[in-house]
């Protein structure tokens, strides 16, 4: 068997940003909303844990909290979500209109462009926060092309973003 190749430029020579984790109150709740509202493929990894991905190899680690209490997310920890285009941002936004009291969601924002994107932010039952946002293919992998920025780059409101499907 060949060893996998490192493509980290750190000390550390890592190969693969492969998980994040999140806590949740209640596994089965949380892992209804992952897959039935917001798309995900899970699996049960534990009675107190379930691991959810979407459209690529890192998963995120959804964990019960052992104490039954948690903080919520700070805003500025989010999660993204990308939608095609900025139609589908705001369609995304009429259904959490529509669906937030079935989910437990709160704290929905107006969609409106945001540090370079167009996108809307909620808080989950779990006080986790999720940012829709329409991004190309690729997600923010076109900053990289871009390479560095100076002054307010993408956080500036008139950003010359790349163009959506």
């Amino acid at each position: 068997m060949a060893e996998a190749a490192t493509t980290s430029k750190g000390a550390l020579k890592t190969r693969f940003y492969s998980h994040a984790t999140l806590e949740c109150f209640d596994i089965a709740k949380t892992r209804a909303f992952f897959e039935e509202f917001l798309g995900f493929d899970t699996v049960q990894m534990a009675d107190v844990s379930f691991w959810a991905r979407m459209g690529g190899d890192q998963v995120i680690v959804v964990v019960k909290s052992p104490t039954g209490r948690k903080a919520d997310m700070p805003f500025l920890n989010h999660n993204g979500l990308d939608v095609a285009t900025d139609a589908e941002v705001d369609a995304a936004w009429e259904i959490v209109q529509r669906d937030k009291e079935k989910w437990g969601i709160q704290k929905v924002t107006k969609p409106m462009v945001q540090h370079g994107t167009y996108c809307f932010y909620m808080t989950d039952l779990d006080g986790n926060i999720w940012e829709i946002l329409s991004n190309p293919e690729g997600g923010y992998s076109w900053g990289f092309k871009r390479g560095d920025q100076t002054g307010k780059g993408h956080m500036a409101r008139d950003y010359d973003r790349p163009v959506t499907n």
